[in-house]
């Protein structure tokens, strides 16, 4: 290992809790690594993965750091490669020959293309050593609505025969660490975790009013002009504004967001890098996996979404050790923008309903396939929360997922379709044949059958995949699939819809009422007049952080009161019922009955949901009229309506 270490890597050493962990992995056994941002998580399966006997497979949440890391092991020659959503048919197509060929070492991809028919058919004829889970606390209360999907990897490590697991996370709490172990079958000595506090960072809490940020941020910035800093902010609009206001101000600064083009976000994350441009405003779309060593300033100027969120954010200033300052411009203003992010993703109860009525009247042969797009349409639950439920179901014993499937299969022919039968002899042939003869042909597209082939010649769809997938791999065709269908069992069809509904409905509202705890627990960090640097580490579990750093912002004695919001007019004085008439008329036109008071509520308080999109609500008056008071309170008085 030690050789592996300086021939490949160019270490001469590793570092603090990486031994501990690449030994357990390449002793047989699954770990968990739970280090600081920056601390080098990544290095505990890159050099095991050139030891095992066969393939790494590596799930990550985000296409920025699965490029980051793979453009690392290029560097030091390693064969790894990904499977994402920017590339071609061609190239997946190589990626998974290679993978098949054992040439490849390290694979990488998102959650996601676990549910894809294709790729599982793929994966499961490839030998698997390890399966590493980056971001790893999302299998835990983090999953709940930022990828349900991880939820489910304990069983795919099993469907896959996989024999060990790596977990990876910077910010797992201690009850998130002991149900990662609990999932995985982890033994308390196998989990390693080498401590929160970071001695080069000063953890500063600046109170300022909102109408003051942006002047202080200059001041702020214009002082340290040159150094490497990233900018946080909530929304994609401010991050645009923002930058352009440093910009004018001298202060050279781009924005990134997830709104802009993929290759935009892809230039200005190089130029950083390179150091090219200094300052980034951005959202969270930016920073995970970044690995820049030199991040001398972290700014929150919003908000950030909780205690975890912003750990993982200033952890990627100082990681080259240097001191480093992480600012949050501190008040309250944002704190609507914060909750109705997560306001808006609790379902209503009639939309559960919906739901559920959709999975007993739809499903058939205790099968139910749906569509993710139509099925969010029919319920108004956006995307994320409805695959929430939809694995919440599943922990309940309700349904099972199966597999997914494109609906569509189409392929054009690059060789002639007689030279292509000519490549087989016996039942083989005969099995293809049956494929060209079935597959209509539009000029140039065929469109697979499946149904005519199963039952006109018992052909697998499993089987007629793999086919065709084979066929593109040597160059005969091209394929294109399309229309992402997701197929469950239906495991209890004799659940009670009414009573599961209220079931559901109260899970979600006490996950609401969770993350607003959150966020309340994030204010009182910033305003707390104990050491923050201490009562950061203590929320992550980590007791061996000094009682005073001697470096944050309390320490220095400036204890941080947040300013109060603006004041506004009592809610009680605005005419609710003249603001939301257009959208009721409206409403009642499109459903054929008056909105719910949620729906009310999201209406005035700016929030988009699936149904808001068809009813144009944005152009209708009385949109967002009251999006800067807090939604609880708009709740309660759109309560008070007849």
């Amino acid at each position: 290992m030690p050789t592996t270490l300086e021939r490949v890597f160019g270490f001469s050493q590793l570092r603090p809790g990486q031994e501990a962990v690449i030994s357990t992995v390449l002793g047989g056994r699954s770990a968990a690594a739970i280090f600081p941002t920056g601390s080098g998580k990544s290095l505990c399966y890159q050099l095991p993965a050139l030891h095992l006997p066969h393939l790494t497979l590596v799930v990550s949440p985000l296409l920025a750091l699965m490029q980051d890391q793979l453009a690392f092991l290029h560097a030091h020659g390693i064969s790894a490669a990904s499977i994402d959503s920017a590339q071609s048919r061609e190239q997946v197509a190589e990626t998974m020959t290679k993978a098949r060929s054992g040439e490849l070492k390290i694979l990488m991809i998102s959650v996601e293309r676990l549910k894809n028919e294709r790729f599982r058919t793929f994966i499961s004829q490839v030998p698997i050593s390890l399966l590493v889970i980056d971001e790893a606390h999302c299998i835990s209360e983090w999953g709940h609505n930022f990828r349900p999907d991880y939820l489910k990897l304990p069983d795919y490590q099993r469907q896959f025969g996989i024999p060990q697991v790596l977990l990876l996370t910077a910010t797992a709490t201690p009850p998130v660490i002991a149900d990662m172990q609990k999932k995985f079958a982890i033994a308390d000595g196998d989990v390693v975790t080498t401590g929160f506090y970071r001695p080069n960072l000063n953890l500063l809490v600046e109170p300022v009013a909102g109408r003051d940020k942006q002047r202080r941020l200059v001041e702020w910035l214009g002082a340290k002009a040159g150094q490497p800093s990233i900018v946080y902010v909530t929304q994609q609009k401010t991050a645009e504004q923002v930058a352009e206001q440093l910009s004018q101000r001298g202060i050279a600064a781009s924005a990134y967001h997830a709104g802009m083009g993929h290759e935009a976000r892809d230039a200005i994350q190089r130029q950083f890098m390179d150091g090219r441009i200094n300052c980034i405003v951005a959202t969270i779309a930016f920073g995970m996996g970044i690995d820049k060593s030199d991040i001398r300033n972290v700014v929150h100027f919003d908000l950030p979404k909780s205690t975890e969120n912003y750990s993982q954010e200033i952890g990627r200033a100082g990681r080259d050790g240097q001191p480093s300052d992480c600012l949050v411009l501190a008040n309250r203003d944002s704190l609507n923008v914060l909750e109705n992010f997560v306001y808006g993703d609790t379902p209503e109860r009639d939309g559960i309903r919906c739901l559920l009525d959709e999975l007993l009247s739809g499903a058939a042969d205790g099968q139910w396939e749906l569509m993710l797009n139509a099925l969010s349409e029919q319920s108004n639950i956006r995307q994320l929360p409805l695959k929430t439920l939809l694995v919440q179901l599943e922990l309940r014993g309700i349904i099972a997922p199966r597999y997914a499937y494109f609906a569509e299969y189409r392929f054009k022919y690059l060789i002639e379709p007689e030279a292509l039968l000519d490549t087989f002899e016996g039942e083989r042939r005969q099995f293809i044949e049956a494929i060209v003869a079935t597959s209509a042909r539009a000029r140039t597209w065929c469109t697979v059958d499946f149904d005519a082939l199963y039952d006109q010649h018992q052909a697998e769809r499993g089987r007629v995949v793999k086919a065709l997938d084979f066929f593109q791999e040597r160059g005969w065709i091209e394929l294109e699939s399309k229309q992402m269908t997701e197929v469950y069992a239906l495991l209890d069809p004799a659940f009670d819809p009414e009573r599961l509904s209220e079931e559901l409905h109260t899970y979600f509202t006490q996950q609401e009422a969770s993350e607003i705890r959150r966020i309340q627990a994030m204010l009182e960090l910033f305003a707390s007049d104990q050491c923050l640097s201490q009562r950061l580490a203590a929320y992550f579990g980590d007791g061996n952080a000094p009682a005073q750093c001697g470096h944050c912002s309390v320490c220095r004695g400036q204890v941080a009161h947040l300013p109060p919001p603006p004041a506004l007019p009592d809610l009680a004085t605005q005419d609710l019922a003249a603001l939301c008439g257009d959208f009721i008329h409206k409403h009642q036109a499109h459903k054929g009955a008056p909105p719910s008071r949620e729906c009310l509520t999201r209406f005035l308080c700016g929030i988009s949901v699936p149904l808001f999109t068809r009813l144009k609500a944005r152009q209708i008056p009385g949109f967002a009229s009251l999006e800067d008071y807090p939604y609880a309170e708009v709740r309660r008085q759109v309560a008070t309506l007849a």
